[in-house]
């Protein structure tokens, strides 16, 4: 019989070597407070961190043929953050099957978030080690399943004009170029309109309450234009 039935239930795995589990579980501070050498999650938890990236990036790779390294890169760190991962480690019920010293349990170490979300990686860790990368992979999905389905579209870009630029000049030296088309409204509500060209060509256009966030959302627009031909081009 294992020693965690409860956890392995909402975890819907059941391990075949159940001291991965229990290592998974086990807190440095452990280790510290013996003041010897004392096998504890860490090494789990650098190892699930990577296999989480890896099958997140996968599915963003495949969610979004569209984009680049860069808005990828931003979309995976919205789903993936310690935040969130201490938030799935306390709905898994983690914090009362940790194993700590003394010291950390008087300190609130079983809701810790840090201690949360490292176990989280460690336990995904874990299950990779015993049940293979399909194993993990499921796991992962599971669990993301909502926060993924949310993700309809990439976060904004912190900076559209100069990922525009970087995208632009990966095949040429010339810089995109802005022009504000017009402004209306009061003073206290101005609405500009904006156009973005490159190599005499309108990219697109965009709006907005300054001049600043008109070229963005033109840039913005730019950079869905684009993206879309360069697949479009790239299909057989």
């Amino acid at each position: 019989m294992s020693a965690y039935p409860e956890l392995e239930k909402r975890l819907d795995y059941v391990f075949r070597d159940v001291e991965l589990l229990r290592l998974a579980l086990t807190h440095p501070s452990v280790a510290h407070e013996q003041g010897m050498p004392v096998q504890h999650n860490q090494r789990l938890e650098f190892l699930g961190d990577a296999v989480l990236q890896v099958v997140l990036t996968r599915a963003l790779y495949e969610k979004f043929p569209a984009f680049g390294e860069g808005p990828l890169t931003k979309a995976r760190a919205k789903l993936v953050n310690r935040r969130s991962l201490a938030e799935k480690g306390r709905s898994l019920g983690l914090g009362q099957h940790l194993i700590l010293s003394r010291g950390e349990e008087s300190h609130g170490g079983r809701e810790r978030p840090s201690a949360l979300a490292d176990t989280y990686e460690a336990v995904l860790g874990a299950i990779f080690l015993d049940g293979g990368f399909m194993a993990a992979e499921h796991f992962i999905v599971n669990h993301f399943r909502d926060a993924f389905g949310e993700l309809s579209e990439i976060p904004t870009l912190e900076n559209p004009k100069g990922e525009l630029q970087e995208l632009l000049q990966a095949h040429s030296s010339e810089a995109p170029h802005y022009h504000v088309i017009s402004a209306s409204g009061p003073d206290h509500d101005r609405l500009f309109e904006c156009t973005v060209h490159h190599a005499g060509v309108e990219l697109a256009r965009g709006s907005g309450k300054s001049k600043k966030a008109a070229e963005s959302e033109a840039a913005l627009a730019a950079l869905a234009a684009l993206r879309k031909q360069n697949l479009a081009e790239s299909q057989p």
